[in-house]
C-alpha cells in the first residue's frame, strides 16, 4: 500500500500522522510519504524518522485583514498544482490529512483525482480546513464526538478518538510512582504547554507557594520555554519560596519523562490541547483544564468541555484563574478519593486507545473499493 499524508504546522497535526503511519507500517508492507511546508514542524520531524517529505508553499489566513492574507490568496493555485504533481508522481492508494492548512490543496486535489481520501480531526471544534474539506473527502475521522455537529456536510463520519503515543500506555502507575520516589500523598502535575503560558504559570506558582509549607501534596511543574522557566523562578522568589529547598516541589522547563509523570499523577492541571486530552483520557487521569484563550475558534474550550461533560475533568477559564480559584478545586478533588476514582472512571470512558486501529480499518475499507 502507498499512503500520502498531508498535515503539519504544529505537533498536534503531525504527531497523529506519524502515529497512524507507524501503526500501518507495523501491519503490512507500506510506502509512506508526507506533504508539508518548510516552516512547519514536519520539516524537522518527518525526515528525522526517515520518511519522504515533499514541500509546498501555503500559509494560513490570519483573522485580521492584512497584506499577508492578500499574498496568501495567490499561493493557492500554485499549491494546488504542486499537490497534483506530487500525487501523480507518488501514485498513492489513499491520501490522509491530519489538520493544518497544508491539507487543503492536497486533499482537494486527491478527491478530484478520484483517489480515496480521509481527514482526521483531533479537536472537538473542527478547524477551518476540516470544515471546508468535509463534503469533499470520503471520510472524516473525528477524535471527539462533538465535532460531528459542525461537519454536517460530510459524506461519512466515524469516531476514532485521537492516536496516543505507545509509551504513554505502556507505563504502569505503580511502577511510575516507584520510579519517581513518590509516597502515598497526592501527586499533582502542572504544565501549560511546551511554549509555556504566563498567566497559567503565575496562578500555579502562587498556589504552590501558598501550600509549600503544609507538605500535603507532591508537586511537579513544567514551565515551558526557557524565558517562562526564568519568570517562574522569579515568581517563586517574589513569594519567598525556593523550590530547590522544597523536596516535595519539582520545577523544570520541560517534563521529558511525561509518560512516567502522567502515569504517576493523581491529578493533572494543564491546557486542553487535543493530544494532551487524548493521553489523559486514555490513562483515565482526572484533570483540571485551563483552556488557552489564544487559539483559533476557542477550540481548546470545546475540547475541555467535552471531557468535563463526561465527568472526567473540571474546567477553569483563564480569565477566572487565580491561586484561590485553582486551590479551591484542587483541595476539593485531591482530598476526596471517591471523587477522584469516579473521575478516573469517567475520563477513561471519554477516551480510547484504539484510534490508530480504527483509522487503519477505515483505510482498508476505502482502498478496497
Amino acid at each position: 500500500m502507498k499512503i500520502l499524508f498531508a498535515g503539519g504546522g504544529t505537533a498536534g497535526h503531525i504527531n497523529p500522522a506519524l502515529a497512524i503511519a507507524n501503526y500501518i507500517c507495523g501491519r503490512e508492507k507500506t510506502e509512506i510519504a508526507f506533504v508539508g511546508t518548510a516552516e512547519g514542524l514536519e520539516a524537522e520531524l518527518v525526515p528525522r524518522l526517515g520518511h519522504k517529505l515533499s514541500l509546498i508553499k501555503i500559509h494560513g489566513f490570519e483573522r485580521s485583514l492584512n497584506l499577508q492574507n492578500f499574498k496568501n490568496i495567490f499561493e493557492l493555485p500554485a499549491s494546488y498544482a504542486a499537490s497534483k504533481k506530487i500525487i501523480k508522481e507518488f501514485k498513492p492508494d489513499i491520501v490522509i490529512g491530519t489538520g493544518g492548512y497544508v491539507c487543503g490543496p492536497v486533499l482537494l486535489a486527491a478527491s478530484r483525482m478520484k483517489i480515496p481520501t480521509l481527514i482526521h480531526e483531533s479537536n472537538a471544534y473542527p478547524g477551518v480546513t476540516t470544515r471546508l474539506l468535509a463534503g469533499k473527502v470520503d471520510t472524516v475521522a473525528i477524535g471527539a464526538k462533538p465535532a460531528a455537529d459542525y461537519i454536517k456536510s460530510a459524506k461519512h463520519v466515524i469516531y476514532t478518538g485521537n492516536p496516543v503515543r505507545p509509551s504513554i500506555l505502556s507505563t504502569e502507575t505503580f511502577d511510575a510512582r516507584r520510579k519517581l520516589g513518590l509516597d502515598p500523598r497526592p501527586y499533582i502535575v502542572f504544565f501549560g504547554g511546551s511554549l509555556g503560558a504566563r498567566d497559567f504559570n503565575r496562578a500555579v506558582v502562587d498556589w504552590i507557594c501558598s501550600v509549600a509549607d503544609k507538605k500535603e501534596y507532591q508537586i511537579k511543574m513544567g514551565t515551558g520555554k526557557l524565558s517562562q522557566y526564568g519568570a517562574v523562578l522569579d515568581r517563586f522568589k517574589e513569594n519567598g519560596v525556593d523550590p530547590d529547598e522544597c523536596p516535595d516541589i519539582d520545577v523544570s522547563e520541560y517534563i521529558y519523562d511525561m509518560d512516567v509523570v502522567m502515569s504517576a499523577a493523581d491529578l493533572v492541571v494543564c491546557r486542553a490541547g487535543a493530544s494532551t486530552l487524548s493521553e489523559l483520557t486514555a490513562l483515565g487521569k482526572p484533570s483540571i483544564l485551563v483552556p488557552s484563550p489564544y487559539v483559533t475558534a476557542n477550540h481548546q474550550e470545546h475540547n475541555a468541555r467535552a471531557v468535563e461533560k463526561e465527568g472526567g475533568a473540571r474546567v477553569i477559564l483563564e480569565k477566572e484563574l487565580t491561586a484561590e480559584s485553582l486551590g479551591a478545586v484542587i483541595d476539593e478533588l485531591a482530598r476526596d478519593k471517591k471523587k477522584l476514582a469516579e473521575m478516573r472512571r469517567c475520563a477513561k470512558g471519554a477516551g480510547t486507545t484504539k484510534a490508530t486501529e480504527e483509522i487503519y480499518n477505515e483505510v482498508k475499507r476505502l482502498t478496497a473499493k
